[in-house]
């Protein structure tokens, strides 16, 4: 199918505007957001972020019936950018700490409150900031060797898993959590409940695009109610208030000595070494003595 240029959609209004660090690609009756670091993993930068927010309103009235989201490259997204919401500040201030990661949920609770159906179609990885984006999303195919998870090192926490747990219930949500640089395949994903179809990565965008024309098929007013109708039992169910605690959670642990000490510890062995420490798995119990207890 042809790519159409963003800046000459004229279905309705304007056209898009060129952006540097997300693509708008038109493909008959998808559009997709299309994250595009792929030299920095697809990071989520703040740029990137602003980006992404913006693209999304304006394709509240332009564009495809149906939205897209994927990553360029090897992947979808390695999650925030470390070297931007990552970094220790010298002034620690939790009110605008709350605020920022507030800002980052409020994003994703634009996909949720979208009036079009969005579909996220994740290969590679999917890490940690980046998996709130395809938990808000309306759809997810996965790639069956994609790995999802969470960040790869403990310098927050309350801010991932949680919003897991309403897909794949609380305790799959704490093993995610608690294991470090927990994650799981696509098989996984779907059989937990966190995405709904997991393909070949050759075949992904491809089944998307299919499901897309069929999703198409309903009048667009239609699918905007029948979105609204689900959201509003989720919403019954507690999903957006907990997400809205989330920010407040996270922003605590930020100010907490063990996370103080552990972003001291990666400043003195650097982030690959740190990553690559708790990605390593546990030595070895020595060989109990005989007459031990199992």
């Amino acid at each position: 199918m042809t790519v159409v240029p963003a800046d000459q959609d004229r279905r309705a209004g304007a056209p898009l505007p060129e952006y540097q660090d997300i693509r708008i690609e038109h493909r008959g009756p998808i559009t997709w957001i299309v994250l595009n670091r792929p030299d920095k993993a697809n990071a989520l930068s703040n740029a990137m972020l602003d980006e992404f927010s913006d693209a999304l309103a304006r394709l509240a009235h332009t564009g495809g019936p149906v939205i897209g989201i994927r990553g360029a490259g090897r992947g979808f997204s390695a999650g925030y950018d470390i070297d931007q919401v990552g970094r220790p500040v010298a002034a620690p201030d939790p009110v605008a700490d709350r605020d920022r990661l507030a800002r980052n949920v409020d994003r994703w609770l634009a996909i949720w409150d979208h009036p079009k159906p969005v579909i996220a179609a994740v290969h590679g990885y999917c890490i940690a900031g980046a998996t709130q984006m395809c938990v808000f999303a309306d759809l997810t195919f996965v790639a069956e060797d994609a790995r999802i998870g969470e960040p790869a090192l403990p310098l927050g926490g309350g801010y991932i898993a949680p919003l897991w747990a309403p897909l794949v219930g609380p305790k799959r949500a704490k093993e995610l959590a608690f294991v470090p640089a927990g994650a799981i395949d696509g098989a996984t994903a779907v059989r937990w409940g966190w995405a709904n179809h997991s393909v070949p990565e050759a075949e992904l965008v491809d089944r998307v695009e299919e499901l897309a024309a069929r999703i198409a098929r309903i009048p667009s007013d239609v699918l905007r109610i029948k979105k609204l109708s689900v959201n509003r039992a989720m919403d019954a169910m507690g999903v957006r208030t907990a997400a809205a605690g989330v920010p407040e959670m996270d922003a605590l642990l930020h100010l907490s000595p063990s996370v103080a000490e552990i972003r001291s510890w990666i400043g003195d062995v650097g982030l690959k070494a740190a990553i690559a420490d708790f990605r390593r798995p546990p030595e070895p119990r020595p060989d109990r003595e005989e007459g031990d207890t199992p």
